[in-house]
Parts: C-alpha cells; sequence; structure tokens
C-alpha cells in the first residue's frame, strides 16, 4: 500500500520532470471513481483519515506508518505531532464551528443599546480575523485551485461581519450621547447587516459534516443539482435582459422616468410565481399588459419547468453514484489535511497565536530545531484537552491491533458476530467450510481462463464415461 499508492512519481514532458504524485492524489485529481471506490484505495484513505499514515517529519514528500499505533502505553500517544491527523483536525473544526455559532446566537440576543461591543462580540470578531488570515495564508500559498464554492460561501459570510464591525467602530468614533441621530442611525445599520448573516453561519457548518455519510452524500447531489441549475439560470438572464429591454423602450415612449422600479419588481415577482397585473393596465395599453402576459407564461410554464426538469435529471444520475461521489468527497477532504502547507497545525482561529507570537518575534531568527519545538509546546499548551482524550482513544485502539495481530489479521480488523461464534460451531463437519471455498472468488486467475478450466473438466469426464460404456477395451 505505501510504495503502491503513496510513493511519489515523476515522469518526464518534453525533457522536463513534472512534479511527483502518487496515486491517492492523482485519482482524486481527476476524479477516478473507480480507482476511489475499491477496497485498497479505500483503505488507504482510513488509514490517512486516523493518522495511521501521515507524513514523515524528515521527509513530508514522504508518507510513513505511525509506528506507535499497537503501543498501549498513555503517554507514548499524548504528542502535540498527533494533530496532523486529519480525524482530530475535522474534530477541532467542528467544535470551534459549534462555539463561533454559539457566539454569534448570544451576540445576535443580546443588542447592546449604547452600541458598544461587548465580549462576546470580541471573541466573535476575533475569531472572524483568524479565519479570515487562514483564507488569505492558503490562498497565498496554494494558490487559485484552493479557491472554491465554500471558500466563495465563508468569504461573503466574513465579508458582511467585517462591514458589520467597520460600521460599528465608525458609530463608536460619534459622541456617545443618546441623542446623537448618526450614532443611533450607524448601530442599526450594522446590527441589521450582522443579524441578516444568520442563515450563513448555519449553512456553513455543512461545510464540516460533510465528512459523515449522509450529509456527504446529500451536499454531493447538491452540488450536481446546482451546476445543471446554472443553465436555467443562463436562459432566465437572456429572457429577462430581453423583456427588460422592451418595457424600458415602452417607459421610454410614454414619456415617463418613474415607472422603471415598478417594471423590475414587477419582473421579479413573476419569477418568483407571484405576478401582478394590476400595474400593466395603464402601462403602454394594451402592449404593456400583452408583454408582462408573455413574459409571466414564459418564465413561470417554461423555464421553470426546465429547472424542474434539470434538477429530476441530475438528481437520477448522481443518485446512483452517490456513495462513489461521497466517498470521492471525502478522499479530497482527507487529503486537504494532508496536503496541508503549513507543518505545524494551527487551525484558525488559532493561527493568530502561530502569526503574533510565534511568526513574528521568533521565526525569522530562530534556528529550525528550537523553533520547532517552541512549535510542539504552543501546540501541546493549546491542543491539551483535545490530546488528552485521543490519547486515551489511541491507547485503546492499541490493544485492539495487537488482538488482531495475534488473530493474523489487519491492524483495522472488525470482529463480526458470525466470528464470534466460531469457537461454539463446528463449520468444517457441517460442510459450511467447503460450500464458503467453493463460492471463494479466485482473483489471481482470469474468469475465462476458470472457465475453460471447467469445461475442459467436464470434457475429461465425459470422454471417461464413453470409454466406460464403450464395449472395446482401453488399450486399443
Amino acid at each position: 500500500m505505501q510504495k503502491v499508492l503513496l510513493q511519489r512519481y515523476s515522469v518526464l514532458r518534453k525533457n522536463e520532470e513534472t512534479q511527483p504524485a502518487n496515486v491517492i492524489e492523482r485519482a482524486v485529481d481527476l476524479h477516478c471513481l473507480t480507482v476511489i471506490g475499491s477496497s485498497g484505495y479505500q483503505k488507504c484513505i482510513k488509514y490517512l483519515w486516523r493518522g495511521w499514515i501521515h507524513q514523515d517529519d524528515r521527509a513530508p514528500g514522504n508518507f510513513c506508518f505511525y509506528a506507535d499505533r499497537d503501543n498501549t502505553n498513555y503517554w507514548a500517544h499524548l504528542n502535540p505531532d498527533r494533530m496532523r491527523t486529519p480525524l482530530y483536525q475535522n474534530v477541532t473544526q467542528i467544535s470551534l464551528s459549534l462555539i463561533y455559532l454559539g457566539l454569534f446566537t448570544g451576540a445576535v440576543n443580546t443588542i447592546n443599546e449604547d452600541g458598544d461591543l461587548d465580549v462576546v462580540e470580541g471573541i466573535l470578531y476575533l475569531m472572524t480575523f483568524g479565519f479570515i488570515c487562514d483564507e488569505i495564508a492558503k490562498l497565498w500559498k496554494v494558490g487559485i485551485y484552493y479557491f472554491g464554492f465554500w471558500n466563495a460561501f465563508n468569504n461573503c459570510l466574513y465579508a458582511l461581519l467585517t462591514a458589520s464591525f467597520v460600521i460599528r467602530m465608525i458609530a463608536l468614533s460619534h459622541s456617545p450621547n443618546e441623542h446623537d441621530e448618526k450614532r443611533a442611525q450607524l448601530n442599526r445599520l450594522g446590527y441589521h447587516i450582522f443579524c441578516v448573516s444568520a442563515p450563513m453561519f448555519w449553512m456553513r457548518l455543512l461545510l464540516y459534516l460533510d465528512t459523515f455519510r449522509f450529509f456527504g452524500a446529500m451536499l454531493v447531489v447538491l452540488k450536481v443539482m446546482m451546476r445543471e441549475s446554472l443553465i436555467f439560470f443562463l436562459l432566465l438572464i437572456v429572457v429577462c435582459v430581453g423583456f427588460l429591454q422592451a418595457f424600458v423602450g415602452l417607459n421610454q415612449v410614454e414619456g415617463t422616468s418613474s415607472i422603471t422600479t415598478f417594471v423590475v419588481t414587477a419582473m421579479a415577482n413573476a419569477i418568483m410565481q407571484s405576478p401582478d397585473f394590476e400595474g400593466f393596465d395603464n402601462y403602454a395599453h394594451p402592449f404593456g399588459l400583452i408583454l408582462y402576459y408573455i413574459f409571466t407564461f414564459v418564465v413561470m410554464v417554461i423555464l421553470l419547468n426546465i429547472l424542474i426538469a434539470l434538477y429530476n435529471s441530475a438528481y437520477e444520475s448522481i443518485t446512483d453514484n452517490a456513495i462513489d461521489e461521497y466517498m470521492a468527497m471525502f478522499a479530497q477532504k482527507t487529503l486537504q489535511f494532508v496536503r496541508a502547507p503549513d507543518e505545524n497545525v494551527f487551525i484558525a482561529p488559532f493561527n493568530l497565536i502561530e502569526l503574533f507570537f510565534l511568526i513574528i518575534p521568533f521565526e525569522w531568527w530562530m534556528d529550525s530545531d528550537r523553533y520547532e519545538r517552541l512549535n510542539n509546546y504552543v501546540m501541546g499548551v493549546i491542543y491539551s484537552p483535545l490530546l488528552l482524550i485521543t490519547a486515551a482513544v489511541e491507547a485503546r485502539q492499541a490493544h485492539t491491533v495487537r488482538d488482531n495481530r495475534k488473530r493474523g489479521e489487519e491492524d483495522d480488523d472488525t470482529i463480526e458476530e458470525w466470528e464470534e461464534l466460531e469457537s461454539e460451531i463446528n463449520f468444517e463437519s457441517e460442510g459450511w467450510d467447503k460450500r464458503v471455498q467453493s463460492t471463494k472468488p479466485v482473483v489471481e486467475v482470469d474468469a475465462d481462463v476458470l472457465e475453460i478450466r471447467e469445461l475442459k473438466g467436464q470434457i475429461n469426464e465425459l470422454r471417461d464415461m464413453i470409454r466406460a460404456m464403450s464395449a472395446e477395451p482401453e488399450d486399443k
């Protein structure tokens, strides 16, 4: 597994050596579901997710097995480097997201009438700053390929919170006098923008819940459906621009300038399946009303049915392959943690500690060994609550690994219910063992060769039967 799937190779193209890559990375980059869905690939992803395979400290481009996975000593697993495990990073991100959501809920439900920032809002905006720095750092190191749907979604959320914070700061610069209308107006505007971001806070949880099979499969379906809906929105934009130009032309002929807002609102209502025909009775009669009828028919009857058909076809095409798509997404998420550009794991907003208390004051002058040791000390303090739990979990898993090795099984093997009855039931005497062995597929030989061998055996048996029935002796 280590040599075949994780060993990085490079090839020569036009006398230039390509960037080394392994099978795990190439399968995800090329979205090769056949390879990703194979048992060996999934086992490798499982080992990476659990941290049983990790990047070599001396050569980050290589992978090695976690040597202490069978060590039952608790203190052997209490190591800050274990935070490189994708599973632990994902648990930390989910916990921080729940705390982030809890702080936002507390800030929304406790509005300060004087407009001052309280402790809850201060921590919330500080965490937001950490998330923004994390996005900028990853975009700087990884490049444009890092930018995706969830990055755009999170950036919109952070932009709303940043706008709210800036407006609140501008409001604080005004007089604290309660009769200052400008300060009260800015505070209201800041709170309005702050509250508008509430749906995005809750939808942000889906970014970290996609490791669960139910949420992951549904997100795959939604992703494909939204991609198919681009055709609908393209047609909708073309139709809306054409009809809007017609309405604007009629508006100019009538010589009115204030009707444009009404037309845009009426067209938006028609798209939302709530058309309003009353305002078009006296609008360039009868062309305005006829044009609006045609627009409503095209949008509500034709385009919306096209959207429903696209969603239906997308859902049917993806649900049959949803499990494979989920495994591909899970593998991609695992490699996002493994491919992290930083060797030291400081999950946002803890990256602010790394930035202001490690990188700026120490990295530029301290030697690499001492700086790495300092990072381990800081990570040990930050992640100590989680490390105390993960060390106990890994020590318990080590007993399972040892038991599996005693039975000659793989480290991640689980004992099924029928295996627990092995000592009580004699499968060989009851013929069950032979029946299972007869149905066991032979993967070393091609199926066509097996059928030919079976056919040759049947021919030999038929020949023996004919010879036995023949009156002539065999020696002739």
